[in-house]
């Protein structure tokens, strides 16, 4: 088992990975390469960074892996702003997403405090 598999806070980013697949497959088929990939790949970074900081790095290499997911999930959020004003996410969506994020912030600056 790797160390990453372990944190809450992973967990939680893979959680919001699945929501955002399937919120983004509402969205147009004009969207597709753009606001649709970008939504997906910010939000895979969430993941991917917590996973590749936690292992085997030193805690201010950790905690550096960690500010790149913090841009992400901010990325996720102003992605779902962006398409908000294009009218393709409902408020539901929009709601939803917007507070996994912030919730997700909260838990990677708490991780990063607690590691320092």
């Amino acid at each position: 088992m790797f160390k990453f598999e372990n944190l809450e806070v992973w967990k939680k980013s893979i959680e919001l990975v699945v929501k955002v697949e399937s919120v983004v497959k509402k969205f147009p088929k004009e969207e597709i390469y753009l606001l649709t990939s970008q939504m997906k790949r910010a939000c895979d970074s969430i993941s991917l960074n917590i996973a590749e900081g936690s292992q085997g790095q030193s805690n201010p290499e950790f905690s550096r892996f960690l500010g790149y997911a913090m841009r992400s999930c901010i990325e996720v959020v102003g992605c779902i702003y962006i398409a908000q004003a294009r009218k393709i996410i409902d408020e539901e969506d929009f709601i939803s997403i917007y507070d996994d994020c912030e919730t997700l912030v909260k838990m990677i600056q708490s991780l990063r405090n607690k590691i320092k």
